[in-house]
């Protein structure tokens, strides 16, 4: 059997490769590894072709720009003043990549935010045109949390959810559970990507993790360790973490991994792009991370306020947050490198007061990002929002337009200013 995999391109207000990798979709082709021949096109690899305009230089840990162009705005956005672009390699390239080498007979197409399903719906029309004999798979987070709006897009199958079984019946597969993520697909796998657990403990109630993984489970070790050196050996250089609760029982899953790594010599940039549990970061943590090569700590924070917190999952605390990253610090990594994540256009903001919380953030010294809060419908907070937009249209999840629709342009802008004002002030 010949196995198409594809990551598609992103239709956005905005996108950046923020060490963003299709892991799922990785995972499932290594699975398949051996029982089919596997091809695999990222709409999204900055790699594809060093000798080509589409690989924008990348920053010294492996972020970068994607290619990408202005596009017309869907009708439901026609209010908003910003410019709509594709992002990702041209469409010419994968048709040229289908005929040359196609035919496949089945074609596995990541999802990824809910409200990117016009990249999707790209992709699949061009495989049906190119080869309508192709049978083609949805799987990931948009057809986890809109199974239906995803099969009204063509695809043969829509897998929801984490179970693989009805794509395994449904094609006729065995798979090789324990095989390794297909990172030998790319020409270069850096950043890589690598989990120790799924799933978390936490059930904050803006967050689509319950939704999606609703149970924590840690990895087993020696698979991850696995996975790591597979994608070191591939070229990977930098490696971001994708677990929803890293700093939660590290006793049993990340102080054992670094042990390991540092033993067994390896030395990746290790990075944090989901959101770090401060109240967990103790100053022994943070040694033994700092020791082990993690270079870049983003901490959720979320807001100041106290109050906003008891409602919305007791996450962290300020007093929390600054002695995580007092322990960071001490522990020799650069605040430069220390960043807390600040919620933008909550539907229950009244009480969380985001410039108080940008500049607490300032005070303690180090930067803050703003987290566009998203509705995600099956999630409390979200399905607040069917007040405001029509859940049931996942371009209304889009993280840019809703803390628009719920406080308008202009006091978003102004936030977003203030932040980036903070944050020069406090890189000087």
């Amino acid at each position: 059997m010949r196995i198409l995999l594809v990551n598609p391109p992103i239709y956005d207000f905005s996108a950046y490769d923020f060490w963003l990798r299709p892991y799922g979709l990785l995972q499932v082709g290594g699975f398949l590894a051996g029982q089919a021949e596997l091809f695999l096109f990222d709409y999204l690899d900055r790699y594809h072709d060093q000798s080509t305009p589409f690989a924008p230089r990348p920053d010294r840990w492996g972020r970068g720009r994607f290619p990408a162009h202005v596009v017309h705005k869907p009708a439901v956005y026609a209010s908003i003043r910003r410019r709509y672009r594709r992002y990702g390699l041209p469409r010419t390239l994968f048709l040229e990549f289908l005929e040359k080498d196609g035919p496949f007979d089945l074609a596995l197409v990541e999802t990824g935010m809910t409200y990117w399903y016009l990249g999707v719906r790209e992709v699949l029309a061009d495989v049906k045109t190119i080869m309508p004999g192709c049978r083609t798979v949805l799987g990931g987070t948009y057809a986890t949390l809109c199974p239906g709006h995803a099969s009204g897009l063509g695809a043969d199958l829509v897998v929801s959810g984490r179970d693989l079984h009805p794509l395994w019946d449904w094609a006729g597969i065995v798979p090789d559970s324990h095989a390794l993520p297909f990172w030998q697909g790319y020409r270069s796998p850096d950043p890589a990507v690598v989990k120790l657990t799924d799933g978390c403990p936490f059930k904050c109630t803006y967050c689509s993790v319950p939704v999606v993984c609703p149970d924590f489970q840690p990895r087993p070790l020696d698979r991850s360790l696995a996975e790591l050196e597979l994608a070191l050996r591939c070229g990977a250089r930098n490696v971001a973490f994708y677990d929803d609760a890293l700093l939660f029982q590290t006793a049993q899953t990340l102080e054992p991994f670094l042990n390991a790594t540092m033993a067994h010599g390896l030395n990746p940039n290790f990075h944090t792009p989901n959101a770090l549990n401060a109240r967990f970061l103790t100053s022994d943590l943070a040694q033994l991370m700092v020791a082990a090569g993690f270079k870049s700590f983003y901490l959720g924070f979320e807001s100041e306020s106290r109050e906003w917190h008891s409602k919305s999952g007791r996450k962290v605390h300020a007093t929390e947050f600054e002695r995580a990253v007092r322990n960071l610090v001490d522990a020799g990594a650069s605040s430069v490198e220390i960043r807390a994540y600040v919620l933008l256009g909550h539907p229950r903001s009244s009480g969380q007061d985001v410039e108080k919380s940008l500049r607490f953030v300032h005070s303690v010294g180090v930067q803050s990002m703003l987290a566009e809060f998203s509705p995600i419908p099956g999630t409390p907070d979200g399905e607040l929002c069917r007040q405001f937009v029509d859940l049931d249209e996942p371009l209304w999840h889009n993280n840019t337009v809703f803390p628009m629709v719920l406080w308008g342009e202009d006091e978003v802008l102004r936030l977003k200013n203030l932040c980036r004002e903070l944050n020069v002030s406090t890189d000087h």
